[in-house]
């Protein structure tokens, strides 16, 4: 008999080649991008110290207020804005993508593309 490893397991195993690809440095860090079935997150990373430097989420209230729903492409594309705005603020414009070992598509692909027409760099 077969064994089907779990959804959950073959994303974590992509993610962990993902990072051992790459890391953020202070120079530039790591855009983590998070999805679950009812919110995103997006944290900013400098992996040498081990610290976030910047955070979004739509659980957040300012986020939160802005949207409709916070599971869909559109809210993925607001948190993208929202990480970006914070990142310039702070003084970071280039960073490293991270999708967590999620496809690249869709809520994943709206956040990304967003944090770049914001003014990101990757």
């Amino acid at each position: 008999m077969v064994n089907k490893k779990s959804r959950k397991e073959v994303r974590l195993k992509k993610h962990m080649r993902i990072r051992n690809r790459f890391s953020g440095t202070a120079e530039r860090p790591r855009l983590a991008v998070y999805r679950s079935n009812d919110h995103m997150y997006a944290q900013i990373i400098d992996d040498t110290v081990g610290n976030t430097l910047v955070s979004a989420s739509t659980l957040q209230k300012d986020v939160k207020a802005e949207l409709e729903k916070t599971n869909n492409v559109d809210a993925a594309a607001y948190l993208g804005k929202v990480i970006a705005e914070r990142a310039m603020a702070k003084g970071i414009k280039t960073v490293v993508f991270d999708r967590g070992g999620f496809i690249y598509q869709g809520k994943v692909k709206a956040l990304a593309e967003a944090a770049r027409e914001a003014g990101l760099e990757f």
